[in-house]
Order: C-alpha cells, then sequence, then structure tokens
C-alpha cells in the first residue's frame, strides 16, 4: 500500500496461479485462485480457525436468549419463515448456504414479474441498496440497521463455512463484479464482519469493496483480525452504512 497524490493505493502482491486449486463439486464452477499468499499459512488454517470457533462459541450463548426473542418477534409479526437462508460462494468456490434471520419480504412479493427483468431488479438492489427498500420489513429495518439479522450466521462460523473476519459472502451473480480482483476474495473464508463493513459498509461502490477485500488478503494477519474485529463494535452502534 502506498500514497499516491492524497490517494491510497493497494499494490498486487507477486503471486502464483493455480487453476487446480479450487474445490469442485456438483454444483461448483472452476475458478482461478492465488498461492502465495499470507492466507496460506498454517496461523490461518489454524490459529485463526481455533480464534473463530471459540468466539463465536461464546458469543452464540451470549446471543441465545436475544436470538430467540427476535425470532419470535417475526413469527409473530410476519407471515413468512423466521429464517433466510441463501447460496452464497466462499473459499476457493464452494458454494455453502448462509444463514440469517428474515428481515426481507420475498422478492415476488415486490417484484412481481418473473424472467430476467426480476433477477435484474434484485440483483440490482443487492448492488446499490436504496434507503428505502420495499422489500423490508417493520422489524426487519430494525434488525439490519443494528446488524442483529446476522447472528444465526455464528451457525455457519462454528461449521467453518464462515470465518468472524473476512469478505462479506457474495452470491454467484455478483463475482463477475470483482473482475480481476475475483481470486483474492476466492482465497479468503468469507467473514460476518471485515474491512467493507468498517469502512462504510453500503455506502461503497463495488469496486472499492472488491479492492478491500484484495487488501485483507494481502495483508491479513491476526494483528489485523483483531483490529477489524473491535472496529467492528463502534461501527455496529454507528449503524455506519446499515440498510
Amino acid at each position: 500500500m502506498r500514497q499516491l497524490q492524497g490517494q491510497v493505493v493497494f499494490d498486487e502482491p507477486s503471486v502464483t496461479f493455480d487453476e487446480n486449486e479450487g474445490v469442485l463439486s456438483a454444483h461448483t464452477a472452476h475458478y482461478l485462485v492465488f498461492r502465495g499468499l499470507p492466507l496460506d499459512s498454517w496461523r490461518y488454517r489454524c490459529v485463526k480457525r481455533t480464534f473463530d470457533f471459540v468466539l463465536a462459541l461464546m458469543m452464540s450463548l451470549v446471543f441465545l436468549i436475544p436470538g430467540l426473542l427476535i425470532a419470535a418477534c417475526i413469527y409473530l409479526t410476519t407471515p413468512y419463515p423466521v429464517f433466510y437462508s441463501e447460496e452464497r460462494v466462499g473459499r476457493k468456490g464452494v458454494p455453502f448456504r448462509i444463514w440469517k434471520f428474515r428481515s426481507m419480504r420475498p422478492h415476488n412479493a415486490v417484484v412481481p414479474s418473473s424472467g430476467a427483468h426480476s433477477e435484474g431488479t434484485v440483483l440490482k438492489w443487492r448492488m446499490v441498496k436504496p434507503d428505502n427498500d420495499p422489500r423490508i420489513t417493520p422489524i426487519g429495518r430494525f434488525l439490519r440497521r443494528w446488524s442483529l439479522d446476522e447472528i444465526p450466521q455464528l451457525f455457519n462460523v462454528l461449521r467453518g463455512e464462515m470465518s468472524l473476519i473476512g469478505p462479506r459472502p457474495v452470491v454467484k451473480a455478483e463475482i463477475n463484479f470483482y473482475r480481476h480482483l475475483l481470486p483474492y476474495y476466492l482465497a479468503a473464508t468469507p467473514g460476518l464482519s471485515g474491512l467493507w463493513q468498517v469502512s462504510g459498509r453500503s455506502n461503497l461502490d463495488y469496486d472499492e469493496r472488491a479492492r478491500l477485500d484484495a487488501h485483507y488478503v494481502q495483508e491479513w494477519s491476526l494483528r489485523l483480525d483483531i483490529n477489524i474485529f473491535f472496529r467492528t463494535i463502534p461501527a455496529v452502534f454507528r449503524h455506519v452504512g446499515a440498510r
């Protein structure tokens, strides 16, 4: 990283490509993955995983009662299921299902048209979140403001599909927007929080999001994870980019 005319420029390191590194399953495509990054170290594989599991377990116990109350409120105030699940792209392109408390109405309840037009509208709302998204329920607006809808993702962390800190998991339709920076995203385990969340979240465009994810992967260390973790707490209370 260097300063250039008042701007921060993230340098891309010299890395090698490995087209066979991506794990394949019945639902996985071939992806290009970088090697020779800090995330290939034993600290990332072992120490970070231990840190994630222990802290996620403690947080699950802390949020158990609030989570039950949130689930009851959703059940009593909306006709939709309490939980929302969606397939996301994980590390090395391996798909997994992310879990959240439902904060939105189903897409077809707001966008009744079918086909490419409906899918395009939903993708547009995902890329540039409107201030008054018609899909968000009244209780969902409160949950999203305080990031409480993401509590069930602690289950994903315990399973090893996500980390407490890392790039936010994306759907398959979003990966093309990373362009040449996609291999950096694929090199990391997606996280509950990350540089994007503590740097502005939805207030940032997608190019900046991709650059932040790439920078995180290039510069990863346990110290950086701890720094982001403690920056997440005031970011949540200030509702930075929460929509």
